[in-house]
């Protein structure tokens, strides 16, 4: 079986208090005068980085970001975007496509759409959580290419935190290698080389829904109820 047995997570909760002890190793090592913190990426994020910021006393809040299709294939992701940041492109992707940046401009304005309203459904009126000057954890359920953490990490850096943490309980090796240079440190309990599906390191690797987003906020933010799913 592969991955083996030992290396299998039970859910992406049980994934998070293991990540969630990794990072608090890691910001031991940091001189911090406020808490940490964690912006989770939905969906599939959100209950991994619930469970860091337990973990490591941290803020809790979302980084929402959205893949960028091919014209003809739209859930192939060769980008992404993520809230007030600039689109980043898998520039390999698309040369094997032949395709340039401005062809995707209409697949990214619609995706800017569509990012802001999950903002408003997944936040409704809350405002987003402070960046400037805080460490700050970025949480997925794993790293995979890599472009969706990489619009994240650019969108947080126009907010000018003083610390960036990409975290994940399973990383592409490769990817790690290439996030690497664009924040301060890259945290993973599995980091394979031969990547093959992020569902195998999960016993359950049921999908996130918003509903399950919505608690998750209101348990975090103290709220009988965050937003309406639709």
């Amino acid at each position: 079986m592969w991955p083996p047995e030992a290396e299998r997570f039970a859910d992406r909760t049980a994934a998070g208090r293991l990540l969630g002890t990794a990072v608090a190793a890691h910001l031991r090592q940091l001189d911090m005068t406020q808490a940490p913190l964690v912006l989770a990426l939905p969906r599939g994020g959100v209950p991994v980085g619930y469970a860091v910021a337990e973990t490591v006393h941290a803020d809790f809040d979302l980084m929402v970001a959205r893949k960028i299709g091919l014209p003809w294939q739209s859930d192939h992701g060769v980008g992404a975007i993520a809230e007030n940041g600039p689109p980043v492109f898998d520039r390999g992707a698309l040369a094997c496509a032949g395709l340039t940046v401005s062809d995707l401009a209409p697949a990214v304005q619609r995706e800017r759409v569509e990012l802001r309203r999950r903002q408003e459904r997944y936040r409704g009126s809350r405002p987003a959580a402070e960046v400037t000057g805080r460490v700050v954890i970025l949480v997925d359920d794993g790293l995979a290419t890599g472009v969706t953490a990489r619009a994240a990490v650019r969108a947080l850096q126009t907010q000018k935190p003083a610390h960036i943490v990409f975290a994940a309980p399973v990383c592409a090796a490769e990817s790690v290698d290439l996030l690497a240079g664009d924040v301060d440190a890259v945290i993973d309990i599995h980091s394979p080389r031969e990547f093959h599906a992020l569902g195998l390191y999960y016993t359950d690797f049921t999908p996130v829904a918003d509903t399950d987003v919505a608690d998750i906020c209101a348990m975090a933010w103290g709220a009988m109820k965050v937003a309406t799913p639709v």
